[in-house]
């Protein structure tokens, strides 16, 4: 971690540690998923070390806030949201727990003797907690605490009816939203045409308006980037920032039509054109026709 940003992060939290990093190496199970990169998410096994709180909640670096969750603190370990993909799994994204050296070496036991069986931490936990699906209804944690943006296209009409409540989005899948482009002058987020993303608009647009309006000029302030008052090249942010792009880009062209039938096909791979023919808007005008 540089200086410069930890110097941004003091600044922010109230107590910043770094850890060893905890890789499981597996690349075969992790290429189920297509996720090499996910190995390193068993360093988040070290929260359980944390022995001077009593209780806490964790989060992962691609959620956001978007209402309080203090009440979180009432729930007990662990307690976590069901994974969108296996509901009797519970996502490892947003979780409450109990800091224990006992757990922590135990988990570490687990990873060592038996490994994971998705290669990162919410296999090993979900072995590890194997009755969160059964045991204790008081464990599962409403969809809305861990709220999916995969889930939002794949059940449009729950999103509309409850979206609103939602309390944490949770930006999974290799696009995150530090990885678009960021038009300051008409605070518009662009994405490349291709990538088959599944992030909501409003959250996107959320993210980089909070970061725009709060971490930038924290990352200013600390050296981090140049002072951006003076009229800064967006693209010189681009390259103090990794992979965060902020630039007044033109519009992707126009991907080519296509039949209905291919349409259909790439809807059964998976290939779902979610910025353009099947962005969010365009999916909600035929549900409304259609329930019209």
């Amino acid at each position: 971690m540089g200086f410069h940003y930890r110097k941004v992060l003091d600044k922010v939290y109230d107590d910043v540690r770094v850890v060893d990093v905890l890789d499981s190496e597996d690349s075969a199970h992790l290429a189920l998923m297509e996720r090499p990169e996910l190995g390193v998410t068993l360093t988040k096994l070290h929260c359980w070390t944390l022995i001077e709180y009593t209780k806490c909640v964790f989060m992962d670096a691609d959620t956001m806030v978007l209402q309080n969750i203090d009440d979180l603190f009432e729930r007990e370990e662990l307690s976590a949201a069901p994974d969108p993909g296996w509901p009797d799994c519970f996502n490892s994204g947003v979780f409450v727990f109990q800091p224990s050296i006992k757990t922590y070496n135990q988990l570490l036991q687990l990873a060592t003797e038996k490994g994971s069986f998705d290669g990162g931490d919410q296999g090993l936990l979900n072995t590890f907690f194997n009755t969160w699906a059964t045991k204790d209804i008081h464990k599962h944690l409403p969809f809305i605490y861990n709220l999916s943006s995969i889930s939002i296209y794949s059940y449009l009409p729950a999103f509309k009816a409850f979206g609103a409540n939602a309390k944490v989005v949770h930006f999974l899948g290799k696009v995150k939203p530090w990885n678009y482009t960021y038009d300051s002058t008409t605070k518009t987020v662009k994405g490349d045409a291709h990538d088959q993303t599944l992030i909501h608009p409003e959250f996107l647009n959320l993210w980089w308006e909070i970061y725009t309006s709060r971490i930038l000029t924290l990352l200013t302030e600390h050296g981090v980037v140049k002072d951006t008052s003076t009229g800064l090249k967006a693209e010189e942010v681009t390259e103090a920032v990794s992979h965060m792009c902020i630039a007044a880009a033109a519009p992707p062209p126009s991907p080519p039509s296509i039949s209905s039938e291919e349409r259909r096909e790439r809807w059964e791979q998976g290939q779902v054109d979610y910025m353009g023919a099947d962005s969010y808007d365009n999916i909600k005008k035929k549900l409304d026709a259609y329930l019209q």
